[in-house]
């Protein structure tokens, strides 16, 4: 049965890290998700949310080690940035297992003009090999994700879930695996319950919104009682992450997809 996380980013965004997972809390999840340990140079209270979590029993399933567009940790697509990605990964490790969270998602930035997609998807498959080698020394699990370039990210080198996970295939460590946003993923191509049972051996998160509109589940083209119903059938083991901005009422919202996604299974 599939245990769910919230990430944090996507709900009651006017308060701290600690009040966000408290009503997390109450609206009956006891697993949450996070961006970066820093934004903008402002200190979010890491430490604070991490005790907090401790404290009442709640798992911090993952962060974001770098930006979609690089601007934050670097680009995977560049071997200039990967001494600077490399050192963000570092921190973004030290920060998280302090703690008591041992995986982050990471993104591979935008295209680069003039250099050749084969360039750019071997600079990836390279820095997340000796990301590989960081990850697996340190006990840490990095997912790799791909993301729509139609709504949201426009010029974003990883568009294709079939292409993470061959750029996982061939990084070739159990340290790196795929995340499948199926809100993505629903806007690249649809189909995502085959494809989700395509890919199953590498991926290792999932992350759902509704589309359009990336709101609730149930707000929408897709049906999510099938799609989870799949992912269960797959055998699937990980985390199945809420990263959505409700329509409405917020604690109202989290508490009806916990219902949704209960009937689901």
């Amino acid at each position: 049965m599939l245990r769910v996380d919230v990430c944090v980013e996507a709900v009651f965004e006017d308060l701290p890290l600690v009040e966000r997972a408290k009503r997390v809390l109450d609206a009956g999840f006891d697993a949450v998700e996070f961006w970066f340990y820093d934004m903008g140079g402002v200190d979010r209270g890491i430490s604070a949310f991490g005790k907090f979590c401790a404290d009442n029993g709640i798992r911090i399933n993952n962060a974001v080690v770098n930006a979609p567009d690089g601007s934050i940790g670097g680009s995977l697509v560049d071997p200039e940035d990967r001494p600077k990605y490399i050192a963000r990964l570092r921190e973004t490790i030290k920060v998280c297992k302090d703690i008591n969270c041992h995986a982050a998602i990471t993104c591979t930035g935008n295209c680069r003009p003039g250099v050749s997609l084969y360039a750019q998807k071997r600079c990836v498959i390279d820095t997340l090999k000796e990301a590989a080698e960081i990850a697996e020394a340190e006990g840490f699990q990095l997912f790799l994700e791909a993301l729509n370039t139609l709504v949201d990210h426009h010029g974003y080198f990883l568009w294709s879930a079939e292409e993470g996970a061959d750029i996982v295939r061939q990084v070739g460590s159990p340290r790196v695996k795929l995340l499948f946003d199926i809100y993505h993923m629903q806007i690249m191509g649809g189909n995502v319950i085959q494809r989700i049972r395509e890919l199953i051996d590498v991926i290792g998160h999932f992350h759902a919104a509704g589309v359009p509109g990336r709101h609730d589940l149930d707000i929408g083209e897709l049906n999510y009682p099938n799609i989870i119903s799949a992912i269960d059938d797959a055998g699937y083991t990980g985390l199945f992450g809420l990263e959505y901005w409700p329509a409405g009422d917020e604690m109202e919202s989290l508490r009806r997809m916990r219902q949704l996604i209960a009937a689901a299974r």
